[in-house]
């Protein structure tokens, strides 16, 4: 007998568009499988098969987060098919912070309405966030919640397990006083601090519409723009530089993220000038009227990740993220002194 229930999709509750929004998104999630993937989509749970080759002490390393309210954004702008890669950034920079291989991210859409099609974009952002970080697209959630969600409405969130070598984890025990810090530029404002961003311009479609030739198109262009995904870097500096720490720039910016990768006895010093401050973050300030140190302890200001390396290393650990695309500033370095961060 077909599935199908007229009782509950007088409730609001459409269960046949669930079956198409799985249909549309299995093209999206076939670009996504790596080595280990052993189920498709349609199962109760997802099942993955980790290589431990060569590996003498396997550590699982998870993260979990979700979009936040840069999703009122891709409302006001009905554009739906870059917040999945900012749903998968948070989470697998965050493992990957530990010197981990994301392996595996699942996905969890709650909305008012299930509409297929915006359910495909969402999840065609998602797909495309693993496969910039490597790892598979292996199952998710699409919970229909009428009366719960508006109908044009709906939330993201995610979660991903990686896995390393115990021996090779990135924990900030081995930073040390004398340390580079570099800074590796961020994309944009990635997902935080949008609470902030949306009581600054009071965003609404007019004012998302509006172009800055700083910004150099419109203001939900460049606040819409996707979160960088640092994996393959990160990946790239702890084979060949080796890396002493590393802190993912999210919210509660510098002054709350730094610090994570620090040991007690030492002090982060970043010199200001050296902050490749983007356009989007004075303009912020500007209409704001926001206090420096405000904006420095809500965004990552133009730098998503902050990695200590030794400081004979610092030349090469800057080559090496060239080399792999993207753009590394030496902002500081590590000094002896009261765990935190000092903006000089």
């Amino acid at each position: 007998m077909k599935s199908a229930s007229e009782s509950y999709a007088a409730a609001g509750v459409d269960v046949t568009a669930g079956y198409k929004a799985v249909e549309l998104m299995k093209s999206h999630v076939a670009r996504t499988m790596v080595p280990g993937v052993l189920s498709g989509l349609g199962g109760f749970g997802g099942l993955f098969e980790p290589d431990l080759k060569g590996m003498k002490r396997p550590v699982l390393v998870s993260g979990t987060d979700g979009v936040g309210t840069k999703l009122k954004i891709a409302f006001l702008l009905d554009k739906h098919d870059t917040v999945g890669i900012d749903c998968v950034a948070m989470c697998v920079n965050d493992v990957a912070c530990s010197g981990a291989q994301p392996l595996f991210f699942l996905d969890y859409i709650a909305c008012g309405k299930n509409l297929p099609e915006r359910v495909e974009a969402i999840v065609a952002g998602v797909a495309e966030g693993c496969v910039q970080s490597g790892c598979a697209l292996i199952g998710g959630e699409t919970a229909e919640m009428p009366g719960f969600y508006p109908e044009d409405e709906y939330d993201l969130a995610g979660f991903s397990v990686g896995m390393a070598d115990y021996d090779k984890l990135i924990d900030g025990s081995k930073v040390r006083p004398g340390d580079a810090l570099i800074g590796v530029k961020s994309s944009g404002v990635h997902s935080n601090g949008f609470s902030l961003v949306r009581k600054v311009f009071g965003v609404c479609e007019q004012t998302l519409s509006v172009h800055y030739d700083e910004l150099g198109g419109t203001l939900g262009e460049t606040l819409l723009t996707p979160t960088k995904i640092y994996v393959k870097p990160i990946l790239s500096l702890l084979e060949q530089v080796g890396i002493h720490g590393i802190s993912h720039i999210t919210g509660g910016g510098y002054y709350e993220n730094i610090p994570r990768m620090l040991p007690d006895g030492c002090q982060a010093v970043i010199e200001k000038h050296k902050v490749p401050v983007l356009p989007i973050f004075d303009l912020i300030q500007k209409v704001g009227q926001i206090p420096e140190h405000d904006m420095f302890n809500t965004f990552n200001m133009g730098t998503g990740l902050c990695v200590a390396v030794a400081a004979d290393k610092a030349d090469e650990a800057l080559r090496v993220l060239s080399a792999a695309g993207e753009e590394g500033v030496l902002l500081g370095e590590v000094k002896a002194g009261e765990k935190g961060v000092e903006l000089c």
